[in-house]
């Protein structure tokens, strides 16, 4: 395989992943949405975030815009920044206390399974995932390599 076919390989290889994280940060903006972002700034004031109402909304509107323009492959460098600090606000502030792993089964009953605390393993791979599109640049079915960024 010459080098061409390989970088070509690889731009590819990022595709799946540039869609499965904008689903992601889309999915959790929409149901932040759906809930009511005044759920969600409770959440924050009792983390005694400033401005909860604002950040509530913003947040909500930045996830569900800012994964469908991850999907999309739409400005994706400056969208990972907020994004990553979304993350990091979430990994310090809710999920490092619980240590690493993502999933604490607890036990199986008649309802189903049971499952603990999440901790910070999924927050650390959105921002892996987001750092390794943002320093990537376009990949193909991209509107930023159709804009030619």
């Amino acid at each position: 395989m010459n080098f061409s076919t390989k970088l070509l390989a690889r731009e590819w290889a990022l595709v799946p992943l540039r869609l499965v994280v904008g689903f992601g940060f889309a999915f959790h903006g929409y149901a932040k949405l759906a809930r009511g972002p005044q759920r969600f700034a409770a959440i924050l004031a009792n983390m005694s975030i400033p401005a909860p109402s604002w950040l509530a909304w913003s947040t909500t509107l930045l996830e569900l815009v800012g994964g469908l323009g991850i999907m999309l492959g739409a400005f994706v460098t400056p969208l990972s920044v907020p994004l990553v600090v979304i993350m990091l606000t979430a990994m310090f502030g809710v999920h490092f206390q619980y240590g690493y792993s993502s999933i604490r089964l607890m036990g199986i009953g008649p309802a189903g399974a049971q499952f603990g605390p999440v901790g910070y393993e999924i927050s650390l791979l959105y921002i892996a995932a987001l750092l390794t599109l943002a320093a990537h640049g376009s990949t193909p079915w991209s509107v930023d390599r159709r804009l030619g960024r």
